[in-house]
């Protein structure tokens, strides 16, 4: 999963960053409302976090002129004030939740991870297909009783096919989810992950559970 952290704090950006990439996610970080615009406007993200007090542009204005630009990815606010007028002035330009500054990374990650199912409209964090399933709280990948051990790209890999079963998603798309701006990613590197993902989670003699779609990408299906 791929966020977005637009935080003018370098000390706290770089801690986030950190922190968040050991939760396995993807983190794209900007340090100013300019950037972190054509950020949200120009990539594909899974969740935005925004600072409040940015320079150039404010994270409210952030907020309104993606939600104005039709984008719905999940927005959580980032503030050191906390006065009830700026949680409703950001809740009411389209943000989805609200962090006062300073705050615990333990209840970071359980507002990310609420923020994430809300758009499936699920109350199970556990995700499955046939008798796979990957708990993205506790980072664990099960066939049947079997534990797998999957590398942190893995892992990020599976859930994205998983959170988007039955889809057929192209390289670009794994690329954007699955990695950040920064990283230098070849088409080769999805078909490298891919084979590894499919040699740690199939069973010998059954069909893989992820399929090649030839000239689209890949899916997994019911």
């Amino acid at each position: 999963m791929r966020i977005l952290l637009v935080e003018d704090e370098v000390k706290l950006a770089h801690a986030m960053k950190r922190a968040l990439e050991l939760q396995k996610y993807a983190v794209d970080v900007v340090n100013n409302g300019k950037d972190g615009l054509d950020f949200a406007v120009g990539e594909e993200f899974s969740l935005i976090i925004l600072d409040v007090m940015l320079p150039q542009m404010d994270g409210i204005e952030i907020c309104r002129r993606i939600r104005a630009a039709g984008i719905h990815t999940p927005v959580m606010m980032l503030t050191a004030r906390g006065q009830i007028s700026d949680k409703v002035t950001g809740l009411d330009v389209g943000a989805d939740d609200y962090m006062v500054k300073p705050f615990s990374f333990e209840e970071l990650f359980a507002r990310i991870r609420a923020l994430v199912r809300r758009p499936a409209q699920t109350t199970d964090p556990i995700l499955q297909i046939k008798d796979l399933t990957l708990d993205p709280k506790t980072f664990t990948v099960k066939r049947g009783e079997r534990m797998i051990e999957l590398s942190a790209k893995e892992f990020s890999l599976l859930e994205y096919l998983l959170r988007n079963k039955n889809a057929v998603l192209n390289k670009d798309q794994i690329i954007a989810h699955v990695w950040n701006y920064d990283s230098d990613v070849l088409p080769s590197t999805i078909e490298v992950h891919i084979k590894h993902l499919r040699d740690k989670i199939d069973v010998a003699g059954q069909d893989s559970l992820i399929n090649t779609i030839r000239g689209r990408g890949y899916t997994i299906r019911e």
